[in-house]
């Protein structure tokens, strides 16, 4: 069905959303036209303001209003542990669990030549140059657990390798990858149950 320009504009912004195809677009464009216009006007003015007034951090690079964000502007997080993400977004899982009181480097993505994604694109110099003017005496690497991932945990990892940190006693850790909790050996896939075994540790007697 062909609607009007401005609807049909409205149907296509939607779209733009991860996981929304035509139809969950096509519902909630006419939800805000016929149920819900005041609703509708929140949401354009908070988007309008989020894209003029929310930035990158000019330290870990995560999404700031500011130039430093509230996380590296928070004294009380430990300085001496750095973890490297690939997204805003897992800053915030991280962050959910309330496990982590450290700093953050957001690469805003991972390696991928084939893409054109190389060491630059994604600030692993600004990284290094980061560690290695600062006091920080871990590296975490939380990249995903994908190819990609791995590969740039490893780039990551061989960069860190300077004599300079070496004599520093900088240490490099990476997450572990395994089976979830509460999950049950026969439903896990191989990938995962070999990462599992590889990182398996000794329980104390």
């Amino acid at each position: 069905m062909n609607y009007s320009p401005l609807i049909d504009q409205l149907i296509n912004a939607f779209r733009r959303l991860p996981g929304v195809g035509q139809k969950s677009a096509q519902r909630m464009a006419l939800y805000f036209l016929e149920r819900d216009r005041g609703g509708g006007n929140a949401l354009a003015e908070a988007l309008t303001a989020a894209m003029e007034g929310v930035g990158h951090c000019q330290r870990c690079r995560t999404l700031a209003e500011e130039a430093l964000c509230r996380i590296c502007q928070n004294p009380a997080r430990d300085q001496q542990t750095l973890c490297v993400v690939e997204t805003p977004a897992d800053v915030f899982a991280v962050e959910q669990t309330a496990s982590y009181k450290g700093l953050y480097y957001v690469l805003m993505g991972h390696l991928s030549p084939i893409d054109g994604i190389g060491p630059d694109e994604i600030g692993i110099n600004g990284l290094v140059d980061m560690v290695t003017g600062s006091d920080i005496s871990e590296v975490i690497l939380a990249t995903n657990p994908t190819v990609e991932g791995e590969a740039t945990a490893y780039y990551i990892a061989e960069q860190l390798r300077s004599p300079a940190l070496k004599e520093r006693g900088l240490r490099i850790s990476r997450i572990a990858h395994g089976v979830p909790v509460g999950g049950e050996l026969e439903y896990i896939d191989g990938g995962t149950l070999v990462h599992s075994i590889a990182g398996r540790q000794v329980i104390d007697s």
